[in-house]
């Protein structure tokens, strides 16, 4: 079975008419997208967008095939016009599957917004799943089997994605498509970079795809470390990177800090941005979580894991510090850091870069800037990748 994506962008296009903002500004070339629209073996069409008969032909296909035409989402503005010869598009009802005399079977999927999903069988037995912007789908119980491809709004609802996961509708061999790109994402590189974070992929429209044929994503890094200064955007983007996986543990290695009220806005301002799926742990207490095994853990942040590991070893004294203190929180680096090599798990951690801006005025506060330069160091050594975020912008360092 193929697939040609005669648009992949969001219904308005990339990019979007009269918006002056850098991601339109930067959407040229095969960066440019028409709204999503989806050929399957020159016999099924999925949206019906302006120009699709021209999409089509430039991607070297007719339209004159179309046995059905359905749309998966309500559109706005005027109505788009029907080429001649194609069937009237319509939506199929929620559960209802049609079959097609060209072997195809197509069901309806029901979401959790306005609009239809479509899990399309070819004749050969190939299965694709193609959702609509800004849906997920709603209902899911376990699959026998995952889909060999899934087209959706991987950036708009990352969630989609995580749910088809946990129930095992998308596995390790689906090919997950990003569809309804937006200009919420500058495109190529760093959109690029996001989707594969993800374990997806984009391609320019008029691209043709074979349903069921392995293609070599960048596989998801298991251990990221994330860099960053204050208010840089480091927790978004390591909250980012967990936001398609089914299951995620939180730790939250700053408790809750009663009577700090600016403490307390702070972890509301984090929970609220999270998923609500994923699971909360407030500990310091790394290692065991790292030899389980068990969901991805997302830690935040490994700098005041350092202030507790410092508090314990009686590092704020000269004389405990001189005494064993030094010796001793390097015994606690070392643990950690052989733990994060020795783990199964996904990780993302999170940690200030300090070292680059004003000297501490204070012993105490110079000790902590070096030793969180070390423990990042040695932390960084045990991923596969390592990111800098400065101004909300990730820069990969490694991976």
């Amino acid at each position: 079975m193929d697939v040609t994506l005669l648009g992949t962008g969001a219904p308005a296009g990339l990019p979007r008419p009269d918006c002056p903002c850098a991601a339109c500004t930067a959407a040229q070339g095969e960066n440019a997208r028409a709204a999503t629209a989806l050929l399957v073996d020159g016999a099924l069409l999925l949206d019906l967008t302006p120009g699709a008969a021209f999409a089509a032909a430039r991607a070297g296909h007719s339209l004159a095939g179309v046995r059905l035409a359905l749309l998966s989402h309500p559109h706005d503005g005027p109505a788009v016009e029907v080429p001649a010869g194609l069937p009237q598009p319509g939506r199929v009802p929620d559960g209802r599957e049609l079959a097609l005399l060209t072997g195809h079977r197509v069901r309806a999927v029901a979401l959790d917004a306005p609009g239809t999903g479509y899990a399309v069988t070819g004749p050969d037995g190939q299965r694709l799943l193609y959702l609509p912007p800004g849906g997920a789908p709603a209902g899911l119980e376990e699959s026998a089997e995952s889909y060999d491809m899934v087209l959706a709004d991987v950036v708009g609802r990352p969630d989609a994605l995580a749910r088809l996961r946990a129930v095992g509708a998308a596995g390790p061999t689906t090919d997950v498509v990003a569809v309804h790109l937006d200009h919420g994402v500058p495109p190529g590189r760093e959109l690029a970079r996001r989707l594969a974070a993800a374990g997806a992929r984009a391609v320019p429209d008029g691209t043709t795809l074979a349903v069921g044929a392995y293609e070599d994503v960048p596989d998801v890094p298991r251990r990221t470390l994330v860099l960053g200064g204050a208010r840089s955007g480091k927790s978004v983007e390591a909250e980012r990177r967990l936001e398609a996986f089914p299951d995620v543990l939180y730790v939250a290695t700053g408790g809750s800090r009663s009577g700090d009220t600016e403490w307390a806005a702070r972890v509301h301002a984090h929970r609220e941005r999270r998923p609500g799926a994923w699971r909360t742990a407030e500990t310091c207490d790394l290692v065991p979580l790292l030899k389980d095994d068990g969901p991805a853990l997302l830690v935040d942040c490994l700098s005041l894991w350092l202030t507790d590991a410092m508090d314990s070893v009686g590092a704020w004294d000269d004389a405990e510090w001189a005494g064993g203190g030094e010796r001793a929180l390097g015994d606690r680096v070392r643990e950690l850091t052989e733990a994060v090599r020795a783990t199964r798990r996904t990780v993302v951690a999170v940690s200030n870069e300090v070292g680059s801006g004003i000297v501490p005025a204070t012993a105490s506060g110079r000790r902590y800037r070096d030793e969180l330069g070390r423990l990042n160091a040695a932390f960084a050594a045990e991923c596969e990748q390592v990111l800098l975020v400065v101004a909300g912008q990730a820069l990969v360092l490694r991976g």
